[in-house]
């Protein structure tokens, strides 16, 4: 029996409507191209939102001695040095003029005295870099690109699920989707098509994510013939809500920190100057006076001479260092840290950090300008993802790009707070720029109708049944498996075990029953869902499994290798062969020898200005 579709036909389709997706359509649809936006939920929920802290890009406004070089250097050296360094420079050079972009197009960024943009300090970052508005960064950027994409005659699609891309040979030529609400199938001919489907954090049970954050765009490329990379390296974000249990995995934003905010455990111990990696050595500060220095240089607007406070460690380090200390009877009383920001006092606490102190308000009724925040890591981002071409963002299927946390190779093997939303300005207008440059040379694609009859087939396939498990508890059950044996920590027999019962995680999900109707039928999503969610499971694990060391966002409690520049540089390709995702390891390619000595310059500068503070110059 065949089923009846509704067709659309347009140059580029961009599958994800966050800042990655309407940056790439806005660019698409400036060059000239057709352009749509479908999205699995509403326009503006996107999770770009939850990047509250800021944008880094080397502006230069809050001190002079930053600039693309610096970025540079700590982009590659907070990945672990896995990053792509074709991505990482073009991303350092670019992304000043991209947030320049989003103020001339109606950005309202936090000022200077002299009104410039404004930039405060992250972890990771050697000067104060992170443009931001308040802690509504992410909020800003969405608004401002939405407004944008308003007037560039984009058409959107809104509550739509893509389940299937089509092809003709080698190459993309569409998609097929649902519309969630009454279940109708549309087939989309693109000349081509562009995933900003986001992260996959929904995989574990502990997450900052929304529900839409299954790893749709991940699968979607793997199920097409194209390869991923990276996988193995999920950030656990350092600071989650922990309490109540309703808003267990809520994000803290970095900001806290960034504004002087510090880190205790259960005895009142600032634990972080325990945890210092000696590569980070020299960074960071030593002493609690020292750290204090630091914030009064913050607070009276001066610039950061003296060295940054523990806490502004990568967040790899900082999430480990607080599972430590729970691990060693050293937690809050629900099982994380304690982060203090009360000494900035009422008035500068509402006026830099106002979603923070509302959202303690509201969920926890906590009062952050007296008391202390509960906060443990939570699965926030994946470093992996689709394997793209540093200049154009097409992956290795012709006319398939992706941008955005869809995409993998900036970050390596861990990212660095802010550099999410440059990462989404910067490649998602390289990705509407060359989609839109391929589809001026392409006739119309066709819809093959055998190949959407096929898409519809599997879509309605959980509600053929006449009875079986319920999805949800399918979900719940993988997720939390995840989070126990694919987490922050992970050994050899865990991922083992994992595997094997993710493949039965798999079976048990085509074989859910979610009842017969079309129509408002959140079981049906969550037993389509269920499928990606195992099939991008199964890449982690397999990829975390490959890897024997620890590295960034991915620890081996077995193989606790120190980390370094040069040790174990090889990179884990996953793709999918008739159903079963495969593995295989890559060298990293060798950087260019002008890049290599901007990295030399850096750490030069960075070991004299080190040397500088330790002689009494501070």
């Amino acid at each position: 029996m065949t089923e009846e579709y509704l067709k659309h036909e347009y140059d580029v389709v961009v599958i994800g409507a966050g800042g990655a997706g309407l940056r790439a359509a806005i660019e698409a649809a400036r060059s000239g191209a057709k352009t749509a936006i479908i999205t699995k939920s509403l326009l503006g929920k996107a999770h770009t939102v939850m990047a509250e802290g800021g944008c880094a890009a080397a502006l230069q406004n809050a001190d002079p001695r930053d600039g693309w070089k610096v970025h540079f250097h700590d982009t590659m050296k907070g990945s672990k040095w896995l990053a792509d360094w074709r991505m990482a420079e073009y991303h350092a050079k670019e992304a000043p003029d991209r947030v320049r972009e989003l103020e001339q197009w109606g950005a309202v960024f936090d000022r200077t005295p002299k009104q410039l943009i404004n930039q405060r300090n992250f972890g990771g970052h050697t000067f104060p870099r992170l443009a931001h508005v308040g802690d509504s960064t992410g909020l800003e950027i969405i608004r401002t690109l939405q407004e944008r994409g308003i007037h560039e005659g984009i058409d959107i699609f809104m509550e739509y699920t893509v389940r299937h891309l089509l092809k003709e040979g080698d190459r993309v030529t569409g998609c097929v989707a649902y519309t969630r609400v009454d279940g109708e199938f549309h087939a989309f001919s693109a000349k081509s098509v562009i995933l900003a489907t986001g992260g996959i954090t929904r995989c574990w049970s502990v997450c900052s994510g929304s529900w839409e954050y299954t790893g749709d765009g991940h699968a979607l490329a793997m199920w097409a013939g194209a390869e991923l990379r990276d996988m193995e390296f999920i950030q656990f974000h350092p600071t989650g809500m922990v309490w109540p249990p309703s808003v267990r995995g809520i994000l803290v934003t970095e900001g806290v920190r960034g504004e002087g905010g510090r880190l205790t455990n259960s005895e009142g111990e600032r634990f972080m100057f325990d945890y210092v990696p000696e590569m980070f050595k020299g960074d960071h500060a030593e002493t609690i006076e020292e750290s204090d220095k630091w914030v009064e240089e913050v607070v009276s607007g001066k610039l950061a001479t003296v060295r940054r406070p523990p806490e502004l460690l990568t967040r790899d380090v900082v999430a480990k260092a607080i599972k430590a200390e729970v691990g060693a009877g050293r937690g809050s009383e629900h099982g994380g840290a304690y982060l203090d920001i009360s000494h900035r006092g009422p008035e500068a606490i509402k006026k830099k950090l106002p979603s923070m102190y509302h959202q303690f308000m509201e969920l926890a009724g906590v009062d952050i300008t007296k008391d202390k925040m509960e906060v443990g890591p939570t699965a926030h981002y994946v470093m992996g993802g689709i394997l793209v071409n540093a200049e154009t963002q097409e992956s290795t299927v012709p006319g398939l790009y992706a941008c955005g946390e869809a995409a993998s190779g900036l970050h390596g093997a861990n990212r660095l707070g802010g550099n999410s939303l440059s990462d989404l300005i910067t490649f998602g207008k390289r990705a509407g720029e060359f989609a839109s440059k391929r589809s001026k040379d392409l006739a119309q694609p066709s819809i093959d109708d055998a190949q959407v009859q096929t898409a519809i087939e599997e879509m309605i396939q959980p509600l053929n049944k006449e009875g079986g498990e319920n999805p949800g508890v399918i979900y719940d059950e993988m997720r939390e498996m995840m989070q126990n044996k694919v987490g922050i920590i992970r050994t050899k027999d865990e991922l083992e075990e994992a595997l094997v019962e993710l493949n039965d995680f798999k079976k048990r999900a085509l074989a859910s029953f979610p009842g017969t109707s079309r129509r408002y039928n959140s079981g049906w999503h969550q037993a389509l869902d269920l499928i990606n969610m195992a099939d991008v499971s199964i890449a982690c694990a397999l990829a975390a499994l490959t890897r024997e060391e620890s590295r960034g966002g991915h620890t081996r409690e077995d193989m606790p290798t120190p980390e370094d520049e040069y040790w174990g540089k090889t990179l884990n390709i996953i793709w999918m062969e008739e159903g079963e995702v495969k593995i295989r390891q890559e060298p990293v390619e060798e950087m260019r020898d002008d890049l290599k000595d901007a990295i030399k310059e850096v750490k030069t500068m960075i070991a004299e200005r080190a040397e500088e503070q330790a002689g009494g110059g501070k």
